[in-house]
């Protein structure tokens, strides 16, 4: 199978008051929320981040921005609003100060605070000062004055910010420009899962905010009737590092929906970074083998006794075309039909051999046409007098089923884009791929998961990330030796299991870690109701 990425090169520019603005922002929104990918969901959460922020609002301020019909404010939304609430003076920082400093002194001790914060307005826990006041007291003094709090606090933030910047946004945009789309088939994850290199040259010490999307690809050619495989649920994992390297970082992956499509909005700095893409395959993945009463015609005579393609196996290669065709010009390049070669089987055309196919067959700007494609696969039918099994073993390559059905692949479009910076893909055949997606996909799920040990073993752990739209598990063998974990969903409502079954058992080898199994709804427009329970297998 042919595994694939993307390259990006981008040169950024950025203004330096608007990168301090969002600085200032993400800051304040972390100092509240463990992630920016977090909603304001109250009034009271609102006036929290706009007071770290440096706003002091007003109920009439917080009335505004939070109305009887709000539910929840994200972190954009966030922005928006402080670029129209004016920041707190001075004088008032010194009289909200004085007001702490209950004695007077220019200092507010532990005791001073604790007093006022939490006996007067939105009332906090010991704990909570506790945490406040070791923030800002740098030289554990035990006292803290002005300066000292707003330029403690501020650090702390800023660095927090820094360390999740990944996560910057939750809203995803659709972005009104796209650099370049890359489109290629999406067989079942994670072994067949397709990969894109993102190669990211900026300034040194420069970020850039991007929106990264994948959604799959339509290619029916009716209007009113999508492709079947459009309801396929698909992301991306963006990690850093070389493909040398044994060990690589994930950075983020597309968390936030907009019907189909999936996406990330967040910043990248310079480096070499790779996109990979996956699905669960809950609701993509392999069927079982069924005997068609008729197979779908390949190969036809014509009037005159000569062979042709049929109309159906022609509305098939024109479709694989729009796939591999990886720029969207019309034409496949050296490199785009070698993806080809390579998925279909395991070889790849080499410079002599690409010669002799724009010798015979129809090209333009030394690249093969559609027509050139159609004309080549005719030649391996003619080649075969007739014989359709090796046309059979290219189609069930890309997932056809022999009814001409594509039931095992899902094409895909990644789209990367960038206020600033000019985006190009480029492709790049990636060997350590399933690898790197397992690593990717095993850390998004333990780094943002409720974890939970089983009755019977305290060093198995199963580890369950519940997002808004999937629901991934892990399970983390700490032993010396082998478990075998029994998996029961029977008490799960509404629910598809990537598994393929409700009841199952996973064999999880010693001091390693494994994804379980993926769960998605299996009718979005009702509720959906997930129930798992692991139990180890005594060893007979």
């Amino acid at each position: 199978m042919s595994q694939q990425a993307t390259s990006l090169s981008v040169e950024v520019q950025k203004g330096t008051d608007q990168e301090t603005f969002y600085t200032h922002c993400r800051a304040a929104y972390l100092a509240v929320f463990r992630s920016s990918l977090a909603c304001i969901t109250s009034k009271q959460q609102l006036c929290r981040v706009l007071q770290q922020a440096g706003r002091n609002p007003s109920q009439a301020t917080l009335n505004k921005h939070w109305t009887q019909t709000t539910t929840k404010l994200n972190f954009d939304d966030f922005c928006e609003i402080l670029k129209n609430e004016r920041p707190t003076e001075e004088n008032e920082l010194l009289l909200a100060f004085k007001k702490l400093d209950l004695n007077g002194d220019g200092y507010i001790s532990h005791t001073e605070l604790q007093k006022v914060l939490t006996s007067k307005g939105e009332k906090m826990t010991p704990e909570d000062v506790d945490a406040i006041f070791s923030l800002a007291d740098a030289n554990r003094d035990g006292l803290l004055f002005l300066i000292q709090c707003r330029v403690a606090a501020l650090e702390r933030f800023e660095a927090d910010a820094k360390m999740k910047r990944q996560n910057f946004g939750n809203q995803l945009d659709s972005p009104p420009k796209t650099s370049a789309p890359a489109a290629v088939p999406a067989p079942q994850p994670p072994e067949m899962a397709q990969k894109t290199e993102l190669d990211s040259t900026l300034k040194k010490g420069n970020s850039e905010v991007f929106y990264l999307t994948i959604s799959p690809l339509n290619l029916s050619q009716t209007p009113e009737k999508s492709s079947p495989w459009m309801s396929v649920d698909t992301a991306v994992f963006v990690v850093s590092g070389k493909d040398s390297k044994q060990e690589t970082n994930l950075v983020c992956f597309t968390e936030s929906r907009d019907k189909e499509k999936y996406g990330w909005k967040g910043e990248l700095s310079a480096g070499t970074y790779y996109l990979l893409p996956f699905t669960t395959g809950c609701r993509l993945r392999k069927r079982m083998r069924k005997s068609v009463s008729k197979p779908v015609t390949l190969v036809t005579l014509t009037e005159t006794g000569e062979l042709d393609l049929t109309r159906e196996f022609r509305d098939a290669l024109s479709d694989i075309f729009e796939v591999i065709d990886l720029d969207g010009n019309g034409l496949l390049s050296l490199q785009e039909y070698n993806f080809f070669e390579l998925r279909t089987s395991g070889e790849k055309c080499d410079d002599e051999a690409w010669d002799v196919c724009k010798e015979n067959f129809d090209t333009r700007k030394n690249q093969l046409s559609r027509q050139g494609f159609m004309e080549l696969n005719l030649m391996e039918a003619s080649d075969h007098d007739g014989d359709p099994t090796d046309l059979w073993v290219t189609l069930e390559a890309m997932g056809y089923n022999r009814s001409l059905e594509m039931v095992e692949a899902c094409p895909f479009l990644i789209d990367l884009y960038c206020d600033e910076a000019q985006c190009t893909l480029q492709p790049v055949h990636l060997e350590t791929g399933h690898r790197m997606l397992n690593m990717a996909l095993q850390r998004s799920i333990t780094a943002r998961s409720e974890v939970k040990t089983l009755r019977g073993s305290e060093n198995v752990l199963v580890y369950t990330y519940r997002g808004e739209h999937r629901i991934s598990t892990v399970i983390a063998n700490k032993t010396n030796q082998k478990v075998t974990v029994h998996v029961n969903n029977e008490q799960s409502k509404n629910c598809s299991s990537s598994r393929g079954m409700c009841v199952f058992a996973v064999e999880v080898p010693a001091r390693t870690k494994m994804v379980c199994q993926h769960v998605l709804p299996i009718n979005e427009s009702q509720e959906w109701t997930y129930s798992c329970v692991e139990s180890i297998i005594p060893c007979q």
